[in-house]
Formats: C-alpha cells, sequence, structure tokens
C-alpha cells in the first residue's frame, strides 16, 4: 500500500507499507538536502507511520543513487533574519531526531551515498543502519561557523565523546569502515543492490519478530533520553543565534560561490 502525503514545494516524501514494512523515502533535486518544509512533513511522516497497527518497522531511505543526504538547505540558512526565524528552522532537525528515537518501532535506514551535517543525525538516530562502501560522511557545520548543537547528542550517544569530538572538530570526511567501527553504521555493503538486499532482509526479520519484543528492545536503546525535547530546543536556540554572525554570512556565502 502507498501513501501520499501532502505535496510539498520543495522536496519529496512517500510512503509504501507492505506485510509490516513502512518504507519513507525523501527527496531533493539538491543532494538530497532538508529544506524546512521537508524537515516538518518527514517528521510528522515517521511520528504517523510509526503509530499505525500494520507497521512493525520503518526504513527510511533517500532518493537516486548520489548523496544520502546533504544536511541543512544552504538557502535556508543564509535567508534566516532573526534568531526566533534561526531556532524554527533547527528545531526541523530536532523534530526529525525525536520522531526517530521515539517511534514505537525500530527504523533501519538505508545509505546510500554520502552524509553530511544534519544526515548524520539521520543516521545516528536510527536503530539498524546499513550502507554501501562509498558512503562516507562528515560534520561539516564548524566549516560554516556554526556547530553540530542539535544532532550533537544523537552523535554522541551512539559513537561515544572521543569520536563525535573528533567528528565536529575537524569537519573532515570519515570513510564508512570508520562509520561500521565506532556504531554509526551496523552493516556496510558494497553496492546498491546489496544494500537494497541487506536492507530488505533485515526489514522483513525485524517484521516477522515479535512485535512486543521489538518494542521493547526500541524503548530500551532511547532510555535516558526523556530529557532531549528540551535539550534539543536549547541547542536550536543556540544554533540560531550562531547562524545570524557575520563569519557565519560569510562563510556560507563564500561555500555557496565556491
Amino acid at each position: 500500500m502507498s501513501i501520499t502525503p501532502p505535496l510539498i514545494d520543495d522536496g519529496s516524501m512517500d510512503v509504501h507499507i507492505d506485510d509490516g514494512v513502512a518504507t519513507v523515502r525523501f527527496g531533493h533535486h539538491k543532494s538530497n538536502a532538508l529544506p524546512g518544509v521537508l524537515l516538518r512533513t518527514m517528521a510528522a511522516t515517521i511520528e504517523s507511520t510509526s503509530r499505525r497497527d500494520d507497521v512493525r518497522v520503518i526504513v527510511l531511505r533517500s532518493e537516486g543513487q548520489g548523496a544520502f543526504c546533504a544536511g541543512a538547505s544552504f538557502d535556508e540558512l543564509i535567508a534566516i533574519a532573526d534568531p526566533a526565524a534561526g531556532k524554527e528552522f533547527f528545531l526541523g532537525f530536532a523534530r526529525v531526531i525525536l520522531s526517530m528515537i521515539g517511534a514505537p518501532v525500530p527504523v533501519v535506514t538505508a545509505v546510500q551515498g554520502k552524509v553530511v551535517g544534519g544526515g548524520v543525525g539521520l543516521v545516528a538516530a536510527s536503530d539498524y543502519c546499513i550502507a554501501v562502501e562509498k558512503a562516507s560522511l562528515k560534520l561539516s557545520e564548524l566549516a560554516i561557523g556554526i556547530g553540530p548543537f542539535v544532532v550533537g547528542p544523537v552523535i554522541e550517544r551512539k559513537i561515544g565523546p572521543g569520536p563525535f569530538g573528533a567528528m565536529a572538530l575537524d569537519a573532515d570526511w570519515r570513510d564508512a569502515a570508520w562509520a561500521e567501527r565506532h556504531g554509526l553504521y551496523a552493516e556496510v555493503v558494497a553496492d546498491a543492490a546489496a544494500l537494497d538486499a541487506a536492507v530488505a532482509l533485515r526489514a522483513q526479520s525485524i517484521a516477522a519478530a515479535n512485535p512486543e519484543a521489538t518494542r521493547g528492545i526500541k524503548r530500551a536503546l532511547w532510555r535516558g533520553t526523556e530529557h532531549w525535547e528540551k535539550l534539543l530546543d536549547e541547542r536550536a536556540a543556540t544554533s540560531g543565534e550562531l547562524v545570524l554572525s557575520e563569519f557565519t554570512r560569510a562563510a556560507i556565502t563564500k561555500f555557496k560561490t565556491s
């Protein structure tokens, strides 16, 4: 069964449900970047889909064979005019993370290409993530004058403070082997065909398992994050102020024109 959420102006989102597996797929013409409207739609879609009686596992994917996710929309970042608007934009990432970790069913994410910035937060908020060998990833926030404040808690929880600190401060690429070694990726496969097969196998296995057990595992995985709504609200406010600094404005403009 396919479900098409309301059309959105900037990006795409669709849901397909088959035998307990709900595939949520997002897309954007700029390397699957995440503008605010797409973030809001994604959070609402994951929230509503995860609570359907006929869904036992969610598979999160993005369109195409290029980048999995390029992170925040630079067009929207440069257009932010005041701290309130900045906070609201970054809350978009917070809401997606909260929808993923708060979903009562496991979220399996398929990563077919590179992952940047906020996209790393999606990977870390997954309960199980499978990626191809070419799926390197980096936190680019510091390079444009801000920091991975909103996605930071979920990444740090997944890989620990040492590796997270390294990612946050050097803003350089990590390969898929590094991500698997540190727990961001549960599996790394050779190519797109192998990815499709591995994701289907894992999702079907979870969907066929005792639903009470899988839901219990999900709760246990994210126990201790009950305060994150407040924490991520504070982090979004921090990012919303930083994005207005002259340093950040100049860095984003330079990045867009390079």
